[in-house]
């Protein structure tokens, strides 16, 4: 039972595209007519500010984190089924049923999951990664792929067991989806002196 009922509560929870609905019913703006089209937290900043782009952050990561770290901590899921519940969430953003299946990136939720499985470690590698490819690296989808990086070699170093590199493989499969445009192009170091 808890094979299918904790990953399918953890799918609905990523599925839930808070995002267009800020941007809805606290903007009045379609945020898909921002930026890139995606129904994500960064087209929220871009149609209402930072400050609603914080809070569609906010959510997305609490909608994979809420329900991880419930099934993880709270009702004790080991194995399969915490393995699809923890990568759900992400499905659930990128392949939302609100949305028709076309759902976000999925950035925010996966830092979110990564909260519910290891608490603040996750996100921090992930975090520092993130950044430091961003920093580095165009176009953004091979930023993300240089932070999921950074975080599968943390977990060889310091986690032997192999469910959580299972996690980051399928978090990553998806993320490669979400991102499959800028991965088309070839990525090139960003030159911030101009």
């Amino acid at each position: 039972m808890e094979l299918i009922l904790w990953p399918l509560l953890a799918f609905f929870s990523g599925s839930l595209p808070f995002s267009v609905w800020v941007g809805r019913f606290f903007l009045n703006q379609n945020i898909r007519r921002y930026g890139d089209g995606n129904p994500g937290a960064a087209n929220v900043a871009k149609a209402g500010g930072l400050g609603w782009g914080a809070v569609a952050v906010v959510l997305d990561f609490l909608k994979g984190a809420v329900p991880v770290s419930a099934a993880a901590f709270g009702a004790g899921l080991q194995g399969w089924p915490l393995l699809l519940t923890a990568v759900a969430p992400v499905a659930g953003h990128a392949f939302s049923p609100f949305l028709g299946g076309r759902g976000g990136k999925a950035l925010a939720t996966t830092v979110g999951i990564w909260a519910g499985l290891t608490l603040g470690e996750g996100p921090l590698i992930l975090g520092l990664f993130f950044t430091l490819g961003v920093l580095l690296l165009q176009p953004d989808g091979w930023a993300v792929l240089f932070g999921l990086a950074g975080l599968l070699a943390h977990l060889l170093l310091n986690h032997p067991d192999p469910f959580l590199p299972a996690v980051w493989a399928g978090n990553t499969l998806i993320l490669i989806w979400t991102h499959r445009e800028d991965l088309a192009r070839r990525p090139w170091l960003r030159r911030w002196w101009r």
